[in-house]
């Protein structure tokens, strides 16, 4: 008897998940000359973590030092900057301003600068709270670290940017291309099967999860991978809401680093339209993207603290993303979770978990960081 099963057809690699970090990681292995197929769930690039977040540049002053967000931030916003200014994307190196009210706050904004520091961040500054104010005359601090490298971007033009150098090397990116699973192959020489939804299945040599928030779902779909190298994942909600009307500020403000996110922070979009956000909020489901405009009063409280003068009435619920932790609410933030195949002992395969922020700013160093990790 037949099978119905048409036989896979071969493609050296497939990236799971057009996120920038998938974008960036297919582009690297183009760029060495692989083979490159990027599958996309969606109908378009970019519409989960990456099209909900600040868009921010960061500069690398919160990681522990030698972790990988550390090392990929401070090296990935370097290839960043001068990747947008070499293709033209829009971005703006507006800076940055974390303040700090209380003795224990300004003992956080020092240990902060340290921090930085040990990771090679080296154009800090302390500011008292005159010469804040003499930046921002409506900011409210008792001092406060003005990072001049930190910036925002427009991160869907960075994608599609991303996504012409996969094409212009041959790649391609595929929409609504849903990954069912995977089949490992046993042995380094074999090729790993990936099957869509739509019955199409794939035979290719390196496989990269890169799938977001799905990445350990997926990853538990892969037939030969154990389950003990597979992160639980949690879900940390972050909400904004945006200010009616323009802001008085020039800088990103950040207040001085909570436990689960970077506190409610205002920053300004290429437009200077600002917002604030996100809060923490942990939530069950991987979709849970409602804004709750009662979450207002929470905003409102967080921002007076250092924008006094922010006016009733002025906030409104904007969008809300969700990060992808693989670290609970009572645990201190994991790392970034790049696993080879020195990890888990699958040749060709990388899975990435727990890619929240610092992704966007990290995410052409993340994309050289597989490539070689592959490569070796």
């Amino acid at each position: 008897m037949h099978s119905s099963q048409p036989s896979p057809e071969p493609v050296d690699a497939v990236v799971i998940g057009a996120g920038v970090v998938g974008l960036a990681v297919a582009r690297s292995l183009a760029l060495a000359g692989r083979e490159v197929w990027v599958l996309e769930s969606e109908n378009a690039i970019g519409t989960g973590v990456s099209a909900r977040n600040s868009e921010v540049i960061h500069a690398g002053l919160y990681y522990a030092a030698g972790s990988l967000k550390a090392r990929t931030c401070v090296q990935g916003r370097q290839l960043l900057y001068a990747y947008c200014a070499e293709r033209g994307i829009a971005h703006q190196r507006c800076g940055k301003l974390i303040v700090g009210h209380t003795p224990a706050q300004l003992e956080l904004l020092r240990m902060t600068q340290a921090k930085a520091q040990a990771n090679g961040v080296s154009d800090l500054q302390w500011l008292s709270r005159h010469e804040a104010q003499a930046l921002e005359p409506a900011l409210e601090c008792q001092a406060a670290l003005r990072s001049p490298s930190t910036g925002i971007v427009d991160s869907h033009a960075l994608m599609l940017s991303l996504q012409a150098d996969i094409e212009n090397a041959g790649g391609q990116v595929v929409l609504n291309a849903l990954v069912s699973d995977v089949a490992l192959a046993q042995g380094a020489d074999g090729r790993h099967e990936v099957r869509t939804a739509d019955g199409t299945c794939l035979a290719a040599h390196t496989v990269v999860n890169a799938a977001g928030l799905s990445a350990p779902t997926l990853a538990h779909r892969f037939t030969g991978l154990a389950a003990r190298h597979i992160p639980q994942a949690f879900y940390a909600k972050g909400s904004y809401f945006t200010l009616a009307g323009r802001a008085p500020f020039r800088h990103l403000v950040y207040p001085v680093p909570e436990a689960a996110g970077l506190g409610v922070h205002l920053t300004l979009d290429l437009g200077g339209q600002a917002k604030f956000g996100p809060d923490v909020e942990w939530v069950d489901a991987p979709d849970a993207f409602a804004v709750d405009p009662r979450h207002a009063q929470g905003f409102y409280a967080a921002v007076r603290h250092y924008w006094p003068g922010l006016p009733d009435g002025a906030l409104q619920p904007a969008y809300a993303g969700i990060r992808p932790k693989i670290s609970g609410p009572d645990a201190p933030a994991a790392d970034f979770c790049v696993q080879g195949p020195q990890d888990h002992g699958v040749a060709g395969l990388v899975n990435l978990f727990g890619i929240e922020s610092p992704g966007l700013t990290s995410a052409l160093a993340l994309g050289d960081w597989v490539e070689q990790l592959l490569a070796d």
